[in-house]
Parts: structure tokens; C-alpha cells; sequence
């Protein structure tokens, strides 16, 4: 039980990175943004697309990287 709890203390605090607030704020703002209509569709589509592409691709290179032991 105590292993648990570490471990989901653990994973909140990998979400309190700068990536991961800098992806949650892009995201908060562009979907006021798009609520808003003051960018568009195709705006908000493409800009979300990208956020989230670095993210997981940033987050997939840290993750290859502690696999392969270059911390």
C-alpha cells in the first residue's frame, strides 16, 4: 500500500515539469481562444497539433533515453 501511494506521489510530481505546464497552459489558452472564435478553426487545429507532437515526442525521447541508461 505504501509502495502505491510513492509511486502516484511519484507521478505527479513528473507532471509538475516546465514542459508539462508550458503544454497545459498552451493548451487552456488556445481552447479559450478557439471558445472565443477568435482564432480559428484551422488555427487552433494546427497549433494544438504541434504542442502536443512536441510534448509526446520530447517526453518519448526522455523516456528512450532512461531506458538506455544516458540520464
Amino acid at each position: 500500500m505504501k509502495q502505491a501511494f510513492t509511486n502516484i506521489v511519484h507521478r505527479i510530481g513528473n507532471l509538475i515539469t516546465i514542459k508539462s505546464v508550458v503544454t497545459l497552459a498552451l493548451t487552456f489558452v488556445f481552447c479559450v481562444l478557439a471558445m472565443k472564435n477568435i482564432v480559428s478553426e484551422q488555427v487552433f487545429i494546427s497549433v494544438y497539433s504541434v504542442i502536443i507532437g512536441f510534448y509526446f515526442g520530447t517526453q518519448k525521447v526522455d523516456d528512450t533515453d532512461k531506458k538506455n541508461g544516458e540520464d
